[in-house]
Parts: structure tokens; sequence; C-alpha cells
């Protein structure tokens, strides 16, 4: 039986605007890319690992860190508009050209310091078990049913989404499940007859504990994540 191949890709591309270089930010005192590029090579899964970046700050830091990119992301895939898909197949076809095929390519979050090792695996075998056409993505129960959700309005109205839903206990309702920002896996054919965006519609769930699931967007979730990361390892 041949040895599965495996491609990692972190998208950390320059121009942040909410969190300024927030791919490389000092999180608990190191760039938080180290983060997630610590756990990939603790887990000797990947037969190759690839920052994709259109950004030279970026690139010395990983570079420094023992994982140079094998090539820039030009700029016309690097805009705040650019879907990952996009990416993920750019970069295949980069390898396929060099005479580099693969078996799962997999999508890590530069923003992903909670993630372990023993997540990397489970997924893997989750994946390995799967369905042939299906693809894995890291998901998380909502905190609480998302059919209490509502609508803030002018003068700080609240609009129910939906009707008398409120009224029923969480324990009554099915829980819902939410893309945690942190991980992904697919065949490196279905990366490659992507079209657009790709499709939300063939994943099998790989469910992260709420704690890991901190999806960083804005500077009051770095906080929050920061604080939980320092109470969990006792500083």
């Amino acid at each position: 039986m041949s040895k599965i191949k495996r491609l990692a890709i972190i998208p950390a591309r320059c121009g942040s605007k909410r969190i300024l270089n927030k791919n490389i930010r000092k999180f608990c005192g190191r760039p938080i890319i180290h983060y997630v590029l610590d756990i990939i090579n603790e887990s000797k899964l990947f037969d190759t690992v690839h920052v994709s970046t259109d950004c030279e700050q970026i690139r010395k830091i990983v570079t420094d860190f023992g994982c140079p990119p094998d090539f820039v992301r030009p700029t016309e895939i690097a805009d705040d508009q650019t879907p990952l898909m996009p990416v993920l197949k750019y970069v295949c076809e980069k390898y396929l050209k060099q005479g580099k095929d693969f078996d799962q390519i997999w999508l890590l979050m530069p923003t992903s310091p909670f993630l372990e090792v023993k997540d990397l695996v489970m997924a893997e075998n989750l994946f390995s078990e799967s369905e042939s056409s299906k693809s894995i993505l890291a998901v998380s129960e909502y905190q609480v049913p998302i059919e209490w959700a509502f609508e803030r309005a002018k003068g700080g109205v609240l609009k129910p989404l939906q009707q008398g839903m409120l009224a029923i206990r969480s324990q009554d309702l099915s829980p819902k499940y939410h893309d945690t920002g942190s991980f992904s896996i697919f065949s490196m054919n279905d990366i490659l007859s992507s079209v657009g965006v790709g499709n939300n519609f063939n994943f099998v769930g790989y469910v992260l504990p709420k704690y890991k699931a901190i999806d960083i967007d804005t500077l009051d979730d770095w906080y929050f994540a920061e604080a939980l990361y320092r109470g969990m390892r006792g500083g």
C-alpha cells in the first residue's frame, strides 16, 4: 500500500484590516502563526507545508521558523475579497507543475492556537474512513440554540428571527454546528475540480470543543483567546 501524501496549506496574506498584521501578531509572546506550524511539525503527518502569502514580512518569519514558502501568492488572489478555494487551487496547480501530487490537501488557518496534534490525527482518521466524495470541516456546537437568535434593529429593538422559539428549552432543541475557522481537509481532485468558492454540501464534521473554536476576527476575539490560553496554562 502506497504512502498517503499530504499537503498542508496555511493562508497568510498581508492586509488584515480588523486586526493589524493578524497572522503574525504576537499571541502570548509569539507570532500566532507559530502555534499551528508547531502542531503541523509535531504531527509528522505532512510531506509538504506551504505558507501561502504575498507578504515579505510573513515569508521571513515563517522561513526563520523553518517553513519557507515554495512560492509567493499572486496579488490577484491576495485581496480581502478572494475566497480560500481559489487560493488552494492555485497552490495545488503550482505543485502539479513541479511534479508534486498529493492525496490530501489540508487547509489550516494561521490563527488557530488551541489546536492539538491529536485533533489532526483524529481528523485524518475521520477523513480516511469517510466516503471518498466527502471533505472534513472542523466544527463546534453553537454556544446557545440558534433558534433563540435576535436581530437588533434601530433604537436597539430586538426582533426574534423565529417567533416563539425563545420559549422552547435548549434541551428540547437539536444542537447546531458552525465552522470554527480552524481547518478542513480535501482530496486534491476536489480542489482541482472546484469552481469559484466551492460548495458546503459535502462535508463531514470533525467536532472541536468550544474552547478550541474561537474564530479570531476582532480584537475582542483576540483578547478573549489570549486570556483563555494563559488561563489554561496557568499563566
